[in-house]
């Protein structure tokens, strides 16, 4: 599969990740409750945010899933772990859908991991994923995650993960 990202477009594309991000199946994004105006918002200041970037993994031209790229040491995980020059944080989504396809969610995160080392500064990729999220726990390690430990933000309790680039192409060479 072969997917392009681009720069999401807050009022643009409102609608879809309001339809993304409020359905069952993305309970992690906790954005359950949000108003299609509460989405706009938030989209619009992550636009605004020189820390915090949202992309859409496109395949075909059409938007298939969200990733979000942020730097830890100014967004997410100020304060909770020790920061080094060349982390980034990550969090993807793939949309809920009536015809699941065998390998899409594992493909979307290899091209998410493959696409921040392709910035040579991006030395390691940084989750924080909420511990009961098993299913994105497995898709971590396939890619060369590694648990460091859990802990505690404001909104959930953690799994604190690890990637360097040398993990990630072992992993999706093995």
């Amino acid at each position: 599969m072969t997917f392009t990202f681009r720069p999401v477009d807050p009022l643009n594309d409102a609608k879809l990740l309001h339809a993304w991000v409020t359905h069952p199946k993305a309970a992690f994004w906790m954005m359950q409750d949000a108003r299609l105006e509460d989405v706009e918002r938030a989209y619009m200041e992550i636009a605004a945010d020189e820390h915090h970037h949202a992309l859409f993994g496109l395949r075909d031209g059409e938007p298939v899933f969200l990733m979000e790229k942020y730097d830890p040491a100014h967004r997410e995980l100020v304060g909770l772990y020790e920061a080094r020059p060349g982390d980034v944080g990550m969090h993807f989504l793939t949309p809920a859908t009536d015809t699941p396809e065998h390998g899409f969610t594992r493909a979307v995160i290899t091209a998410v991991m493959a696409h921040l080392f392709e910035d040579p500064a991006v030395e390691r990729v940084v989750v924080e994923p909420d511990v009961r999220n098993t299913a994105v726990h497995a898709l971590n390690a396939a890619v060369g995650f590694v648990p460091e430990r859990e802990m505690d933000k404001p909104e959930k309790r953690a799994l604190l993960s690890f990637c360097t680039r040398e993990q990630f192409e072992k992993a999706v060479t093995a």
